[in-house]
């Protein structure tokens, strides 16, 4: 696929996502959304494809919201338009069967930072920052911000970070349990793609399950979430790698799956 303000590459059962637009900071546009967008419906409809790394061009992840079409925003009604055209891409990248891991290689500002927080894992390098500076602008995050960085870290460091407008840095990051870990700038790629070929050799379906049967029930009480776990668990033993997983630990061999 041809595209203007991203790239694709796949290798391995990882397909691999660069925001490339570095002239301006990796701002997501109409257009890198629409992109984004039209990519990742076709890599939820692939089985070959069992994990996407999504990364940015240059210093930046992601700077945020392109400041010139923000800047047309000037009523409501604009404002709910944008929403509209915009958010199905960060619902997108969450529901997908496939995990997404955010290979943080700058700055995640804004919408950056709301990118980020729909991905399933998040390694950041060194030079990472992540922030929600919307405040100062008059404005929340509209993306996603208010909602999913206070299920991923504390209640109060979420409205810490979003009342005060201020990017916490990588180290921070993994403190707060935003990231999972927190590398070298130049070892950032090579580690989230060992990390994504370790979960594409994961028994697909389980996988798959699995951020299906979490995602949605960190949204239900507990018992329905219960309920969807067994459900999913009685499902699974009758799949063909449940067997073979059983059957490769009591012959102490490697299981080979075949992700049905």
């Amino acid at each position: 696929m041809d595209f203007e303000t991203i790239r694709y590459t796949e290798s391995d059962k990882v397909g691999r996502i660069t925001l490339n637009r570095p002239e301006k900071r990796n701002a997501l546009n109409r257009t890198l959304l629409k992109e984004l967008h039209s990519l990742l419906t076709d890599i939820s409809q692939r089985e070959d494809i069992r994990v996407v790394i999504l990364t940015g061009e240059g210093k930046f992840f992601a700077a945020g919201a392109d400041i010139n079409e923000l800047a047309r925003v000037k009523t409501p009604y604009d404002a709910y338009k944008r929403l509209r055209r915009n958010r199905p891409t960060f619902a997108l990248i969450e529901s997908i069967p496939q995990p997404v891991i955010a290979a943080v290689n700058g700055p995640a500002l804004g919408g950056g930072c709301e990118l980020c927080l729909a991905c399933d894992l998040r390694i950041a390098s060194e030079n990472a920052l992540f922030g929600q500076p919307e405040i100062k602008l008059g404005i929340i995050p509209g993306a996603g911000g208010t909602q999913r960085l206070p299920r991923l870290i504390s209640l109060t460091k979420a409205k810490e970070m979003l009342f005060r407008g201020k990017p916490i840095n990588a180290h921070e990051a993994f403190r707060v349990g935003l990231v999972n870990q927190v590398v070298p700038e130049d070892k950032l790629l090579s580690v989230c793609e060992g990390l994504a070929k370790e979960l594409a050799e994961q028994p697909y379906l389980a996988l798959i399950t699995i951020k299906r049967v979490v995602n949605e029930g960190i949204n239900v009480d507990l018992q329905s979430a219960l309920a969807m776990e067994a459900h999913s668990f009685e499902f699974l033993c009758a799949t063909e790698d449940q067997k073979e997983g059983l059957q490769a630990f009591l012959e102490k061999r490697k299981p080979q799956f075949k992700g049905a």
